[in-house]
């Protein structure tokens, strides 16, 4: 392919590579979706580096597929034209840190956790992105949350200022290092969550929070998921600035006590982090826990210690793990966010629509925003269970939309939620396909997600 020796040509062939098992891991990510195996990878080192791929890409008309970590959920790093796979790997620096204005600017390939473990020395950390390790780059394209989000917000609300290249080769930048502007359109809003496809995020200025200075874990049990989402409600109507507050449903932790050794109360849970000055925290939790003891909670249980807090989070923790190990079973997972007056509703349907297809379900979330995700699980050789999956996880988005919210909160559209966006977005969509047009005219980049 000419393009290729073109790379070859241009880059050097230490970051431009057709070997084979590379092609392979840069076909997937962590999602369902199909595999495509791309034509070739290239590992930048510099925003030049990035350019001068992207103006060969454009002059043959090559897609572009960005590569951060391969964790995505909705297939937003798959090849689906072939082409070029960025791999952001070698671009992984700090190029500025102030610790005095609570700023540091980041290549998109650092991780989460290194960037955590740099400024920690200062007694600083940033609250963005999942609580599993993730590149900064790629938690911004798919403007990506977690579980501080109930107090932090989701990515889009960490971000100062991005570095973006377009697909012609054009670099600006989005924003500025001030904390807030009222100065022309927000344009560092609009690149978070557009999943690389209107263009290559280079740099990103993040903002950073100082450590909270005390903590306190506490978990409890209710009978129904309903009551959990009406427990959190109410926490949150009672302005509790709770640090982290997760479900757990009964199904979920059952499977978590068998295939990690625990014996956590198998009942719906919710989980809850309090965080600040110490006096502060107490008054928090005491008042937390009358809030659930009038709702009917059971096994209430708080923690201050840090061994004790790790215990009593633990079930959270080792959540995603003990899926993964229903190795006979392949999972369809949504991820949706409502109006929190309308969780109760839509938890409800959901264990009440996964329950009564036969097939097993889990529910689990950050429901202190509104999110929360599903499990469906389906033996892939069995003949109609991955067909009752979908559309079970289908009813349950189009519930959510129905009920004002969105069909995915945090884990972004890709190619798993391309099919709900008219239903979600109406004629924004069409808006969506023009700015699509105007920054990406060629259409190399990562096209096929979001929306065909």
């Amino acid at each position: 392919m000419l393009y290729v020796e073109k790379l070859y040509e241009q880059l050097g062939r230490e970051k431009v590579t057709q070997q084979e098992s590379e092609l392979k891991k840069h076909s997937k990510d962590e999602s369902i979706h199909e595999a495509v195996t791309p034509d070739v990878v290239c590992f930048p080192e510099s925003k030049k580096d990035i350019q001068m791929i992207l103006r060969i890409a454009s002059k043959y008309q090559i897609a572009v597929t960005a590569y951060g970590a391969g964790s995505g959920l909705e297939g937003q790093a798959i090849p689906v034209q072939k082409g070029i796979s960025l791999d952001f790997r070698n671009m992984n620096q700090i190029l500025d840190f102030s610790p005095e204005d609570m700023r540091i600017t980041v290549q998109p390939g650092l991780m989460k956790s290194e960037l955590n473990q740099f400024v920690r020395q200062q007694g600083l950390f940033f609250a963005g992105g999942p609580d599993y390790d993730a590149t900064i780059g790629g938690m911004a394209a798919t403007n990506a949350s977690g579980t501080r989000a109930v107090r932090y917000g989701v990515m889009r609300d960490q971000l100062l200022d991005l570095e973006v290249v377009l697909a012609d080769g054009m670099t600006f930048h989005t924003g500025t290092k001030a904390k807030k502007s009222s100065s022309g359109y927000h344009l560092t809003s609009l690149f978070a969550g557009s999943e690389g496809t209107l263009g290559i995020i280079t740099e990103i200025t993040l903002k950073l929070y100082g450590i909270p200075e005390y903590s306190t874990v506490a978990r409890c049990t209710f009978e129904t998921p309903e009551l959990c989402a009406i427990a959190a409600q109410t926490i949150q109507l009672k302005g509790i600035p709770v640090m982290r507050m997760e479900l757990i449903d009964s199904v979920s932790i059952g499977i978590i006590n068998e295939q990690c050794g625990l014996d956590f109360p198998v009942n719906h849970s919710l989980f809850l982090e309090f965080a600040g000055p110490k006096n502060t925290v107490a008054e928090e939790v005491k008042l937390a826990s009358e809030i659930m003891h009038e709702l009917g909670c059971e096994d209430w249980a708080a923690a201050s210690d840090p061994i004790e807090k790790e215990k009593l989070w633990e079930a959270r923790v080792k959540l995603a793990v003990s899926f993964q190990h229903l190795k006979e079973l392949k999972e369809i997972g949504g991820d949706v966010c409502v109006p929190i007056s309308q969780l109760p509703k839509l938890v409800s349907f959901t264990r009440h629509s996964m329950d009564t297809s036969g097939l097993k379900g889990a529910i689990w979330g950050h429901i202190g925003d509104g999110n929360f995700h599903t499990s469906i699980m389906f033996n892939p050789n069995a003949d109609g269970e991955q067909a009752l999956a979908e559309q079970t996880n289908d009813a349950i988005v189009k519930l959510a939309i129905e009920s004002g919210g969105t069909c995915t909160g945090e884990h972004g559209v890709g190619l798993g939620k391309k099919k709900f966006q008219e239903a979600e977005h109406g004629t924004a969509l069409e808006m969506m396909r023009r700015t699509k047009q105007l920054y990406d005219s060629k259409g190399i980049l990562n096209p096929g997600k979001i929306f065909s």
